[in-house]
């Protein structure tokens, strides 16, 4: 069993400081729903203290502050979370370059990264398909009433047909890593599958 200790309750507070003024795309919801979330989807997918805490920081570098927050996290929480963290970002680069470019390359990068960041990639993306599917029921209505569920793709910076295609090849980047071999991510992969093809229904 992963035992947290001080360490991860100063990580919970570093992350709540960063990302204290930010929201999830499209709502008033705080970010830190999300990367608690997405800790919780780590650990319970088996990961240990500093997967749980990469899990918290995964998105601090790429949206709080580029390469000099890679350093802090190194230097406060050590090498292996700050090496999660950067194999969980698309870019540290501002402004960032294009949607699609950044996609293509994190897609590469995800083939050949080791277990840790795929664990940890793969729980974020399940969670963030888990709110999407959720934003669109609710949007919709209980029987469809509602009818708004097509708005929940307004709020990317990519289409719903970009936004399916990165999904797709994420689940493909994924199993590509898994090279035969069974890992903690696999249940993970295949749980981010079903969303996949749930999103897709909703679009056709």
């Amino acid at each position: 069993m992963s035992q947290l200790t001080g360490k991860f309750n100063d990580a919970l507070l570093y992350a709540a400081t960063l990302h204290a003024t930010q929201t999830r795309k499209g709502g008033a919801v705080p970010y830190m729903a999300h990367l608690m979330a997405v800790c919780a989807v780590a650990l319970e997918a088996g990961g240990n203290e500093d997967l749980a805490i990469a899990a918290l920081l995964h998105d601090a570098v790429e949206d709080q502050g580029g390469a000099p927050i890679l350093k802090e996290i190194r230097q406060r929480f050590g090498e292996k979370v700050a090496a999660v963290v950067h194999g969980c970002t698309d870019t540290d680069q501002e402004p960032k370059p294009p949607w699609l470019q950044r996609k293509q390359d994190y897609l590469h990068h995800l083939r050949s990264a080791d277990d840790d960041v795929r664990l940890v990639s793969a729980a974020d993306k399940v969670c963030n398909a888990r709110s999407i599917l959720f934003d669109y029921h609710t949007l919709e209505g209980a029987g469809g009433e509602y009818g708004r569920g097509h708005e929940i793709w307004e709020r990317f910076h990519a289409n719903s047909e970009h936004q399916l295609w990165y999904y797709r090849g994420l689940v493909q980047a994924l199993h590509a890593g898994e090279s035969g071999r069974p890992t903690k991510v696999a249940p993970l992969i295949d749980e981010l599958q079903r969303l996949v093809v749930e999103l897709e229904k909703l679009r056709a």
